[in-house]
């Protein structure tokens, strides 16, 4: 029973797209809205990409990864009919497009978080060349960081490669859940980006430190 709970902990925020996909742009963008407490929030969309995350805070709006390009304003739209709070803190898992593209539409004053291999990885992408820099990562982690206090604390972890070579996991202690993105994307097989960092090799490794960690924080 408890290792159950864990991997439903697991994958209860992971969210998973093809890296190749290219969803029409004129396509509408509906943001469909799950609650799982009080202040957590899943924030998915046909062809949006990965799933984001919205946590509620008693000062602002923490908001984990920003879909395909053009979701950034469909989020923020979506935030305000949930809160009236301004989204303080926008952190990315990792690099590929379906979880950072919308950065470039979150207002650039925020705290753009990311683990630094991410960093790196997304200077590259012609996106935020065209934007200049606008949603680049302001703040960075090697292994841990820890953002707010108490109740309304997150925690940032990297575990080592996998998917890429910055997959962050980004704990939230007091509901009990963890937002893993794309290193674990169900039950099919996980996708390996050579370009960004990721390898088969040691990817069982991170995953199996992932769950012993939830294991240990459930």
């Amino acid at each position: 029973m408890r290792r159950a709970v864990v991997l439903g902990l697991l994958i209860t925020i992971g969210g998973f797209a093809a890296l190749n996909a290219q969803p029409a742009a004129d396509a509408p963008k509906v943001v469909d809205v799950e609650k799982v407490n009080d202040n957590l929030y899943v924030l998915r969309g046909v062809d949006g990409g990965g799933n984001t995350a919205v946590f509620i805070t008693a000062t602002g709006v923490i908001v984990v990864d920003a879909k395909n390009p053009g979701w950034g304003k469909p989020i923020l739209d979506k935030i305000r009919t949930l809160t009236p709070k301004p989204v303080t803190v926008l952190i990315n898992t990792h690099t590929h497009g379906d979880h950072v593209s919308g950065n470039v539409e979150f207002p650039a004053t925020i705290d753009f978080v990311a683990q630094e291999n991410t960093k790196v990885n997304m200077e590259k992408m012609p996106i935020f060349k065209e934007h200049n820099g606008v949603g680049l990562p302001k703040r960075t982690f090697k292994d841990k960081m820890t953002i707010g206090s108490g109740n309304e604390r997150i925690e940032l972890y990297y575990f080592g490669r996998a998917h890429t070579n910055g997959d962050a996991m980004v704990l939230f202690p007091a509901p009990r859940h963890m937002h893993i993105a794309d290193v674990f994307p169900g039950k099919e097989l996980p996708i390996m980006d050579s370009n960004n960092g990721g390898t088969a090799v040691g990817y069982a490794d991170t995953l199996t430190k992932v769950l012993s960690f939830a294991e240990k924080n459930a």
